[in-house]
């Protein structure tokens, strides 16, 4: 790309797409291309050529996956190309967006159910409509040690029992969403052994289940940022299993198992032991130790993000607000400070919410259970959108082992 055009006339976008302008101009409308003003004193647009290569891309792929594949290996699937198109989550010029709203203006003010609903309907104010109560017996299934072990326990078993799982008409499905989420906080509930509260919106029910009710705001703010993150690991296994007609409930537990891995869901807790040893050996020793464990410093870096990943901005930003522990923001702010001089990273998710929980003293498995919680708001609504459009996702393999042999010898 380098010395070619950031932006194109609507001559060169249509001759390099190969369509008409009146096809352009649907793209633009779709958000699928970005575009500008032209010189001053005309009436002309510019056509972001970032955008129209990328589309051009995608197109390929549909048409040849197989040249795709050869020509694209090791990077399609990896931090590269969007894999499948949607209109949830927009990641881009280190912003985060869901639907076209700014996550970070969204954290201010919204709920968790207006979030939910804005994913899974597209209607910021939709969650009224949506049931408050799971509506299954939460004593059929077994006692576990630990919240995602009990989230799974529910969702296999609702996923068997709940007679209405298996209905996929489109205006059904947010309702089906809706009685997943409610089951995963009432199964905390009772695990932790507390009344169930479904009354009380998202973020105050995961306050009062974790004794931390003044702090139900920051918990609010969490839930918001993590609710989605565009094609991650669990969302795709979610979008996956959703395209096979699956329930949600086994759609959320596809995700779920996809979590519980070291680079993914399980990354806040190398960024949690980090905190912990930084508060009792000092931010470098921490930090020199960490690194040899784990090959670089934990929670920070994001491929997406190479300036700030705007999720954990949001984060620290209200924990610094609330003031709760000032040690702890000493401790964090001399790692953060010391690795952005050693290495120029800054912090991702990870880290924020590590250090989320050590300010609000709770376990570091907490890490997951938030994660889980906040995540399974957007899983649904990837599942939702797979399942509108009808299409089976099912990706071909290029086949990279020995030759087929025709005798034998």
């Amino acid at each position: 790309m380098t010395g070619q055009p950031s932006a194109l006339t609507a001559a060169e976008a249509t001759r390099l797409l190969g369509v008409k302008p009146a096809t352009l101009y649907a793209y633009v409308s779709r958000g699928l291309i970005r575009s500008d003003a032209g010189p001053a004193g005309t009436r002309e647009k510019r056509y972001n050529a970032q955008d129209i290569h990328a589309l051009i891309g995608r197109q390929t792929v549909r048409r040849n996956p197989e040249h795709a594949v050869q020509e694209a290996v090791g990077t399609a699937l990896n931090w590269g190309s969007p894999v499948l198109e949607s209109a949830l989550t927009r990641v881009a010029d280190g912003t985060l967006a869901y639907r076209g709203q700014d996550v970070a203006r969204l954290a201010q003010t919204a709920s968790v159910e207006e979030v939910a609903a804005l994913l899974w309907t597209g209607d910021l104010h939709g969650w009224r409509e949506l049931p408050l109560r799971a509506r299954l017996n939460l004593q059929a299934h077994p006692q576990a040690l630990l919240p995602v072990e009990a989230f799974g326990y529910a969702l296999t078993h609702a996923g068997a029992h709940d007679v209405t799982a298996l209905d996929a008409r489109p205006e059904a499905l947010p309702m089906h969403a809706a009685r997943v989420v409610n089951l995963l906080y009432a199964t905390l509930e009772r695990l932790l052994g507390i009344p169930g509260a479904p009354d009380l919106p998202f973020h105050q029910r995961l306050a009062r289940a974790w004794g931390v009710v003044a702090q139900a705001d920051l918990l609010r703010r969490a839930l918001i940022v993590l609710a989605d993150h565009e094609l991650n690991v669990s969302t795709f296994a979610a979008r996956v299993t959703a395209s096979s007609g699956a329930s949600l409930h086994h759609v959320a537990l596809a995700a779920l198992c996809a979590l519980q891995g070291p680079k993914h869901g399980l990354a806040a807790l190398d960024a949690h032991d980090l905190i912990t040893l930084a508060g009792r050996d000092g931010p470098r020793a921490a930090l020199r130790d960490a690194t040899r464990r784990y090959s670089r410093p934990p929670g920070f870096g994001h491929s997406l993000y190479p300036d700030a990943d705007p999720r954990a901005v949001i984060l620290m930003e209200a924990l610094a607000e609330a003031g709760l522990n000032l040690k702890l923001t000493r401790v964090t702010q001399e790692i953060m400070s010391t690795v952005q001089a050693e290495t120029g990273e800054r912090i991702n998710i990870d880290f924020a919410l590590a250090a989320l929980i050590h300010a609000l003293e709770r376990p570091a498995g907490d890490t997951l259970t938030l994660f889980a919680l906040a995540r399974s708001v957007g899983w649904l609504g990837h599942a939702i959108e797979t399942v509108t459009t009808g299409q089976l996702i099912r990706p071909r393999a290029r086949y990279v082992g020995p030759a087929t042999t025709t005798r034998l010898d």
